[in-house]
């Protein structure tokens, strides 16, 4: 399917500038999961969205696109 490119610790950094000042292991690991496969269904669309432009280059407009 997709490699983890958001890692834990970027994870954990996103949940303790949200104001977390505590983290269970199991919460960082979910969210990280989490934040994988919302990036990966973003960016799948875009692919898409840009492939139907019958461009290879995925542009800022089909992330906006795709986000939507």
């Amino acid at each position: 399917m997709f490699s983890m490119a958001i890692s834990r610790l970027a994870a954990k950094k996103i949940l303790k500038d949200a104001g977390a000042t505590r983290i269970s292991d199991d919460a960082i690991s979910y969210f990280a999961e989490a934040l994988n496969i919302f990036a990966y269904s973003i960016a799948k669309k875009a692919v898409k969205l840009a492939a139907h432009a019958k461009r290879k280059t995925v542009e800022k407009e089909d992330i906006k696109l795709a986000e939507a």
